[in-house]
């Protein structure tokens, strides 16, 4: 082998195997989240959101439109999902500010064929995000099937977003762990979607609960006022020490 066919097999073996390329995150929209993700969710990784209740598949739609952008959207299921879950609608999609004619739904027999079509879709870098709704503890999802998602996202920089409904949280290579739960909507008419979301795992940063709003118009979520710049919402400053004393002479006037 000669030098120009060295350089070349090394170029090649650079981009095939090399460092990823470095991938801004992507902002949510509420200050304290996306502090705590570094700046927001990271694309080209796995993130998981369990389901507290029926708002966890609401959240993870808004997260899947949010990072998908005006790539396609693919959203892989397995039929006994639309059974116990209930459908998806176009027009849901879009008055969640999505693009329906982006959304490409695929059902599949089972959960080992749910992977099997995430490993061809995160494969294509075209692709904006995916969407992967699996129930309970098949034995397919383990924590080698994990690594391996996440390994293909990195890759190519598709956003792999696993919805896990009636499961227990075990060991995995996600970057990011969610447990979401709906939340009251603000105002009198039927409001914007809200979720309560604990961010139970985050390799890069903290953790915490937020409760974020849904707006379809920016596509972004947003938080209550009154903990959008507060480190410790809900909690009280301690009382100062020399409180007492100063009760006195108020008192002694």
């Amino acid at each position: 082998m000669n030098k120009i066919e060295k350089l070349q097999d090394l170029r090649h073996f650079l981009a095939r195997y090399g460092l990823p390329p470095e991938r801004r995150p992507i902002s949510l929209g509420g200050t304290r989240v996306d502090q705590a993700l570094g700046g927001g969710l990271m694309p080209g990784a796995l993130h998981e959101v369990f389901a507290e209740d029926w708002g966890a598949g609401g959240f993870a739609a808004c997260l899947a439109i949010r990072t998908a952008g005006t790539k396609p959207l693919f959203w892989v299921r397995p039929d006994y999902e639309g059974l116990e879950y209930g459908g998806l609608h176009a027009q849901g999609i879009r008055e969640l500010g999505g693009h329906p004619e982006n959304l490409f739904l695929i059902k599949t027999a089972n959960a080992a064929e749910t992977l099997s079509a995430a490993s061809d879709i995160l494969s294509c870098p075209h692709v904006g995000a995916l969407l992967l709704e699996i129930s309970g503890q098949p034995r397919a999802l383990d924590l080698v099937a994990g690594r391996k998602l996440n390994f293909l996202a990195g890759e190519t920089g598709v956003t792999p977003i696993l919805l896990r409904e009636g499961a227990e949280a075990l060991p995995s290579a996600a970057l990011t762990r969610w447990h979401v739960s709906s939340s009251s909507s603000q105002g009198d008419d039927w409001g914007l979607p809200s979720f309560t979301a604990e961010l139970s795992r985050n390799r890069i940063g903290p953790t915490g609960r937020f409760h974020l709003t849904w707006n379809p118009d920016d596509g972004l979520f947003h938080e209550l006022a009154r903990e959008q710049f507060a480190p410790n919402p809900g909690r009280m400053a301690a009382a100062s020490f020399d409180r007492p004393v100063e009760t006195e002479r108020r008192f002694a006037i």
